[in-house]
């Protein structure tokens, strides 16, 4: 007898409580900081029965792990202007958008701290940090394959993506559209 799996239906009650939940984990770190809530209390938040959270992402750290990549995988899409001065000007604008719209701080913020806390702290910087890392590849080998000289990954981290972090962490003030143009044409 064979039997049958019931359908998963994108946008049916999983993902809205996937959202929910991402929702309910971006505001308490926003109003209280990494560390300081509970599985509990972001299930009440959500709306959801905490072993619900429990079933989908075993603990705290894989659902903040989880919250952290979703957003930056969804927030900054890769810009395909068809120049590499282009598509890093595009793309640092959007990340400064991102850093600096309502949840961006409360990410950034969410970033560091995982990383500050044990072997699952630092499993999930790891995967932040390589996919932003695959994000930025994917621009600059597009680039390469036009004949353009690209940086490495690491440079656009350093001398782009860096002092944004930075400004925005430490609250040094906003990030004008000509400070992150600066920060590419500085690079390029």
């Amino acid at each position: 007898m064979n039997e049958r799996q019931p359908a998963r239906r994108p946008g049916g009650r999983s993902a809205r409580v996937g959202v929910a939940v991402h929702q309910a984990v971006t505001d308490l770190i926003s109003e209280r900081g990494y560390g300081n809530f509970t599985v509990g209390e972001v299930a009440a938040r959500a709306g959801v029965a905490d072993s619900s959270v429990y079933r989908r992402w075993g603990n705290l750290e894989n659902l903040l792990t989880e919250v952290a990549l979703n957003r930056l995988n969804t927030r900054s899409p890769m810009p395909d202007t068809g120049s590499l001065a282009g598509d890093l000007r595009t793309y640092a604008a959007q990340v400064a958008r991102e850093i600096t719209g309502p949840d961006g701080p409360a990410v950034l913020h969410l970033a560091v701290a995982l990383s500050g806390h044990g072997e699952q702290g630092v499993q999930a910087r790891d995967a932040i940090r390589d996919a932003r890392a695959r994000q930025l590849e994917s621009m600059l080998d597009r680039a390469r394959e036009r004949g353009e000289d690209a940086p490495d990954a690491l440079e656009v981290l350093d001398h782009v993506l860096a002092p944004m972090y930075i400004r925005v962490l430490f609250g040094m003030g906003p990030l004008e559209a000509e400070y992150v143009e600066g920060l590419v044409e500085r690079l390029l």
